[in-house]
């Protein structure tokens, strides 16, 4: 068997301008996974989360933030991860959790989920964002991470499409809505959509804009 690795001792925040990834491979982590989640912020549909393992010396060009992509090159990107990622998973919190738990503890649930789905396991998680998720691994909140690290970013990408997908497919059950053009979020073809049709089984009913129409 090989050495136990030594993990990190928890840090505090890291400075925007430093490069995550770059400081803790210097203290010898190998197995350093990064997660995020998408969609706390629509009005229907699950909230997804990703948690990545890349090869050290992997490399995505132009990978950053899944929001500052394109649908072209998201889905470019998702298909390059898949392919060179040690380990990858994707899970997801429905309507009714989220209802039950507020979106904030279900975007946690998600993450935590995911990074537990990870084999091998990580020796560190870098998270997006400032908060710490509820597992028993070392771990590093990084505000900005989908722009500053690239396992982080490629999580983000992997829940995009995802996420995406699944609102496509709700689209297919529901077309009054037309989810597979604005995904769940509060547009205004959506919030008319609601008005005249009340929401439908996937919308999450506790949400402001979804709640009043309510029957």
């Amino acid at each position: 068997m090989g050495s136990k690795r030594t993990r990190p001792k928890q840090l505090e925040l890291l400075p925007l301008e430093s490069d995550p990834e770059a400081v803790f491979r210097r203290q010898g982590i190998v197995l350093l996974a990064g997660v995020d989640e998408v969609g706390r912020g629509p009005l229907a549909g699950p909230v997804v989360a990703a948690a990545v393992i890349l090869p050290e010396k992997s490399e995505f060009p132009g990978l950053t933030d899944s929001k500052l992509l394109t649908q072209a090159r998201r889905e470019f990107f998702d298909q390059q991860v898949r392919k060179q990622a040690l380990s990858f998973a994707i899970q997801e919190v429905g309507v009714t959790e989220i209802e039950a738990l507020g979106i904030w503890q279900a975007s946690l649930k998600a993450m935590a989920m995911a990074v537990q789905q990870l084999l091998p396991t990580p020796e560190l998680v870098l998270i997006d964002g400032p908060w710490r998720l509820p597992v028993a691994l070392a771990q590093q909140p990084v505000v900005k991470g989908d722009q500053r690290c690239q396992t982080i970013a490629a999580a983000s990408v992997l829940a995009k499409v995802y996420r995406d997908q699944q609102m496509e497919s709700y689209h297919l059950l529901y077309p009054h809505y037309n989810f597979a053009s604005h995904k769940g979020y509060a547009t205004r073809e959506h919030l008319e959509s609601l008005r005249r049709w009340g929401p439908c089984p996937v919308h999450r009913r506790t949400f402001k804009g979804v709640k009043e129409w309510c029957r």
